[in-house]
């Protein structure tokens, strides 16, 4: 009798462990629920740290460091060997979605590979993690913009037809897969066509409704709610003189209302600090509304 007790006792220990394990960390539950937990379980600093380029590890949670920067433009890059492809406008020239989405298939195959073996190794640095900044979907209109190669031409159809592949091909299109294979990144949003010397501080004004509407959103727009990208990069000059990294139209009224954007949102800070300066707040109230909607 004395055995049936203790045996009995030590199945109830071994099941309160179980039924602790705290949410975020039950792959049995959603991403939303788990996440939410987390959030619950993360101080103020630790969210901030988090939400930098380089993550810093949250050891008491298990999380581990994260950097956010890689590139797949034409290919994985700065990561070792890898199968390089042509560069984005001489893709666009092919005229072959079915193309597009079968090389950036494989530009996603690699990255999970040298993904897994840098992770297996201990190593996190910069171009090691699964999350692409590309495709480039802004419009190349005058060649003295200096990064028309990354783009796929002038035309906003092609473009957002090439890009809406480019993401399918990097994200996979498997409505059951569990994980993420990467995420994509549309970029730069918006109205980002050079010129390139002076992007921190150039003023993109007298752009009108129409040609903002029909040229410079039409790809972001087809990324965001057909290929579903999983992010979001805010452009580095002004719209109208607002900083489009703070901008309430852009972020708000555009992105996340009109576009009911799900995705992480990207914003690089030197940017950012650099075209709002020390007095301009609104757009720090911007970023304030748009942040607890994605985080």
């Amino acid at each position: 009798m004395r055995n049936k007790i203790l045996y009995l006792f030590a199945s109830l220990v071994m099941l309160s462990g179980c039924n602790s394990q705290p949410a975020y960390k039950n792959s049995n539950l959603s991403p939303e629920e788990r996440a939410e937990d987390l959030l619950q379980q993360l101080t103020l600093e630790e969210k901030v740290a988090l939400m930098m380029d380089n993550s810093k590890p949250v050891e008491r949670l298990g999380i581990k460091p994260y950097n956010w920067w890689n590139e797949a433009l034409h290919g994985v890059a700065r990561s070792g060997l890898a199968t390089v492809f042509p560069q984005p406008i001489g893709m666009a020239a092919s005229f072959d979605p079915d193309a597009i989405h079968t090389i950036y298939t494989a530009v996603s195959d690699e990255a999970r590979a040298k993904n897994a073996a840098y992770s297996a190794a201990g190593s996190y640095e910069r171009y090691q993690g699964l999350t692409m900044w590309t495709p480039t979907v802004n419009i190349y209109r005058d060649p003295r913009w200096g990064r028309g190669i990354e783009t796929y031409g002038e035309d906003p159809y092609l473009t957002s037809v090439m890009g809406v592949n480019v993401v399918k091909g990097l994200q996979g299109t498997d409505a059951d897969q569990k994980y993420d294979k990467i995420h994509a990144c549309a970029k730069h949003f918006a109205v980002h066509s050079g010129p390139e010397w002076n992007r921190h501080e150039f003023n993109a004004e007298n752009i009108k409704p129409r040609d903002l509407h029909e040229t410079y959103l039409v790809p972001f727009e087809a990324l965001v709610k057909e290929a579903k990208v999983k992010e979001v990069m805010c452009a580095y000059n002004r719209l109208e003189g607002d900083p489009c990294c703070g901008s309430d139209r852009l972020l708000i009224q555009i992105l996340r209302q009109a576009g009911d954007m799900t995705a992480l949102y990207f914003q690089t800070v030197a940017p950012l600090t650099i075209s709002i300066g020390k007095k301009d707040t609104r757009h720090i109230r911007t970023l304030n509304r748009l942040l607890p909607l994605l985080y």
